[in-house]
C-alpha cells in the first residue's frame, strides 16, 4: 500500500459542490462519488474531518441582505449544513464506512453533540466525523469553522475543495490573465486580498501553523492522489 502523506485530514466541501447541473439542491449521485473518495482515504489509513457548506440550500449573509434578521438567517444556514452532513453521513454508510455527525447546535435525535475530545477518538477508530452547523454561532461562515474544527482536531492539513484548479490572482472563470499559484503563504493571500476563504479562518490556519491545499474537487481521484504525494492545486503555509 502506498504511503500516505498526512495522517489526518479535514475536508472543506462547499455546498454547491453536492448540486447538480439542473440546479437541484442534492445530487444523490455526486454525494455517492464524494463520500466514495472519502471511503478509499479511510481505507488507505488517512482519518478524515469534513464540513460542509450549506450554500446549495440556502446562504444566511443572502437572506440577511433580503431583509431577513442576520442572526436568524445565518441559525437556517447552520441547520442547511445539518441537511448536508446528513446526506454525506448516509451515502457513507451505504459504502461501508463508519460515520458520525457532530453538530454545534444541540439537534441530539439526528446528530451527536460536538465534543472534542469525542471527535478525536471517533477518527482514531477510522470513523469519518462531519461536523455540522457551523461553529453554533452567527456571523462565521463554514470556512471559519474548518479552520477551527482541523485545529482543535491537530489535523496535519486542511484541504479547501473548490470547483477551479487552486489559488488564483484573480477569478480564472472571469479574467483569462489570473495568475495561478502553486505556492503562497498566508500573509500573501490575505494582503493580495485573494479569494480563498473569509480572513477569519486564514487568519486561524496562519496563526496555528495549519497549512491548507486549495484544489479542484471535480477531478475524479485527485484527494487521493495528493495523499500519495503528488503535487496537486495550491499549497497555502505560514512561510
Amino acid at each position: 500500500m502506498t504511503q500516505m502523506i498526512c495522517k489526518r485530514i479535514l475536508l472543506k466541501l462547499s455546498g454547491e459542490a453536492l448540486m447538480s447541473e439542473e440546479g437541484g439542491s442534492i445530487d444523490a449521485k455526486i454525494v455517492k462519488r464524494l463520500a466514495t473518495e472519502v471511503k478509499e482515504l479511510c481505507d488507505a489509513g488517512v482519518e478524515v474531518g469534513l464540513v460542509i457548506g450549506g450554500g446549495n440550500i440556502l446562504r444566511g449573509a443572502e437572506k440577511a441582505a433580503e431583509g431577513l434578521d442576520r442572526v436568524t438567517s445565518d441559525q437556517m444556514g447552520m441547520l442547511a449544513t445539518v441537511i448536508n452532513a446528513l446526506a454525506m453521513q448516509d451515502s457513507l454508510e451505504h459504502l461501508g464506512q463508519q460515520v458520525r455527525v457532530m453538530t454545534a447546535l444541540k439537534i441530539n435525535q439526528v446528530c451527536e453533540d460536538y465534543i472534542r475530545r469525542k471527535a478525536v477518538r471517533h477518527l482514531e477508530k477510522g470513523r469519518v466525523v462531519i461536523f455540522a452547523a457551523g461553529t453554533g454561532n452567527p456571523f462565521f461562515t463554514t470556512d471559519s469553522a474548518a479552520s477551527l474544527r482541523a485545529i482543535e482536531i491537530n489535523a496535519d492539513l486542511m484541504i479547501k475543495a473548490t470547483k477551479v484548479k487552486g489559488v488564483y490572482s484573480a477569478d480564472p472563470e472571469k479574467d483569462e490573465n489570473a495568475k495561478f499559484y502553486s505556492r503562497i503563504t498566508y500573509d500573501q493571500a490575505l494582503d493580495q486580498r485573494l479569494n480563498v476563504m473569509d480572513t477569519t479562518a486564514l487568519v486561524l490556519c496562519r496563526e496555528n501553523d495549519l497549512p491548507m491545499r486549495v484544489m479542484n474537487i471535480f477531478e475524479p481521484g485527485s484527494i487521493m492522489r495528493l495523499m500519495q504525494g503528488e503535487d496537486i492545486g495550491s499549497l497555502i503555509e505560514k512561510s
